[in-house]
């Protein structure tokens, strides 16, 4: 009994300091162009460096590393400890096919492994803590403020999208119409971040 609460304090003072953490964090800006798709994008450093100091100071420490995947990805795992003794894991599969955006081979196979580990790398440490990425920086002014989203259930959405698409609606559906009121301010963000989970894309 005595184990499970001081789990049960640890997981909450977890959810308590992810929140207080993310309302900190400020939009990231792009720093870098991929020509293939003529996008742009922040590169991990840039997310890292935006992220680290505040993440740090909350009491959070992360490490990745990778496990058994389907063929043609790569399976990029994030283990996000907490100060107070939780500690949550985190997945995303990413294609390691080596192929570009028009379908050709583009890098060999080690490569290919490579970059999929950097791009799950960058997508989970942006999900995890529900990063904006943008074409331009706010200059340290505030973004336009929107209704906050209980924590818990912020949390556990969040959860959701990073299983995909299917596991993102299966859990949405069970929501009560008051729970869902309540997410609005964020499932569209939180629909394109499963979106990601499953294509693995940029």
């Amino acid at each position: 009994m005595y184990e499970r609460i001081n789990a049960k304090n640890a997981e909450v003072a977890f959810s308590a300091a992810m929140s207080a953490a993310q309302s900190e964090l400020r939009q990231v800006a792009t720093d870098a162009s991929n020509p293939q798709t003529r996008s742009r994008y922040a590169t991990y450093a840039a997310i890292d460096a935006a992220l680290r100091p505040v993440y740090s100071r909350h009491g959070f420490a992360i490490s990745f590393n990778t496990g058994d995947a389907p063929d043609g990805y790569v399976r990029v795992l994030c283990d996000v400890s907490h100060s107070a003794g939780h500690c949550k894991q985190y997945r995303i599969d990413i294609p390691s096919d080596g192929k570009g955006a028009k379908g050709g081979s583009v890098m060999t196979g080690t490569h290919a492994v490579g970059a999929g580990t950097s791009y799950g790398m960058r997508y989970l440490l942006k999900m995890i803590f529900n990063v904006a990425v943008g074409e331009y920086d706010l200059d340290g002014n505030d973004p336009v403020q929107r209704p906050e989203v209980p924590a818990e259930l912020l949390q556990k959405a969040r959860d959701a999208a990073l299983q995909g698409t299917a596991h993102y609606r299966a859990w949405y559906s069970m929501l009560t119409k008051d729970q869902r009121r309540a997410l609005m301010p964020e499932h569209e963000s939180l629909k394109a971040a499963a979106a990601t989970a499953d294509q693995g894309g940029e």
